[in-house]
């Protein structure tokens, strides 16, 4: 096993759901690098905003990308 493959990396990196609409305007939500959210440590109005988020893909955002912070 690698040492370093199972290091923390949540914070260094954000899920980006960018508006369709409107350039500048879109959701970031605190990940791991392969874009896992982990839910229990966003607020209440930050899940209902993830899932809103995932729910509009194609719709309102474009696929979320994965950004180093």
């Amino acid at each position: 096993m690698n040492p370093t493959s199972h290091i923390d990396s949540r914070g260094a990196f954000e899920l980006r759901f960018q508006s369709l609409f409107q350039l500048g305007r879109g959701f970031a939500f605190p990940c791991d690098a392969h874009g896992l959210v982990d839910m229990s440590t966003l607020s209440e109005r930050g899940r209902n905003n993830y899932l809103f988020a995932r729910a509009m893909v194609g719709r309102e955002f474009a696929q979320p990308s994965v950004s180093a912070t």
